[in-house]
């Protein structure tokens, strides 16, 4: 499965009208798309930061779409006030599930980069080690891995029930993906939390 991920900078006071276009407008749109799985969306409302992240059952299909979602992301980002956004597609290299999400649910988006030729190291450790420690978190509810095997960027989501469970769980997680990364020679790029404002992202067990 692949995904694409649209980066957009909103006005902080235009949040509000971009979401409602994203769940009234281009959700159902893109629902009628072939090959279609599901979306999500994240947004800081502090900063304005939001990430519209939709899946695929190939890569075909995504690349199918690219003409298609053009005009709609141009839309999207009049609602946020927003400069043209950053779109990144990716591989779905994992994705484990504990607990469904909800509506009161947080985001942990890490980016790193790894050597390309490390990527099936990266999946190994991500299956063996990090998902059993992540399960026994309070809170936990889902790790997705987003990946690049040309440049060996990638994405890592951790979902949390709500807020006090992130905020709980965040010396703990540091500690955790600082040993990931070291065991992998990875580089950190940036670490954010966002409100999962969608989640309707039907991506199954890949691990």
């Amino acid at each position: 499965m692949h995904a694409r991920s649209t980066t957009i900078n909103a006005d902080p006071n235009r949040l509000d009208a971009g979401i409602a276009d994203v769940r009234d407008d281009v959700m159902p749109a893109v629902s009628d798309m072939d090959g279609y799985v599901g979306l999500s969306m994240l947004c800081d409302r502090g900063t304005g930061r939001c990430i519209v992240t939709t899946a695929w059952r190939s890569e075909e299909a995504m690349a199918a779409t690219r003409d298609a979602v053009l005009r709609m992301r141009e839309q999207a980002a009049e609602q946020f006030g927003a400069p043209p956004p950053e779109v990144r597609e990716w591989k779905i290299a994992a994705m484990h599930r504990l607990h469904p999400a909800g509506d009161e649910s947080r985001a942990r988006v890490t980016w790193s980069r790894v050597d390309p030729a490390s990527t099936d190291r990266v999946l190994d450790v991500f299956r063996t080690d990090l998902v059993p420690r992540m399960d026994e978190m309070p809170g936990f509810c889902s790790l997705s891995l987003l990946l690049d095997r040309q440049t060996g960027d990638n994405s890592l989501t951790a979902v949390y029930a709500d807020r006090r469970s992130m905020e709980a769980s965040r010396q703990r997680a540091t500690y955790i993906r600082d040993e990931f990364r070291r065991g992998l020679h990875m580089s950190a790029t940036d670490v954010a939390e966002f409100d999962l404002v969608l989640h309707h992202l039907r991506v199954p067990e890949l691990v």
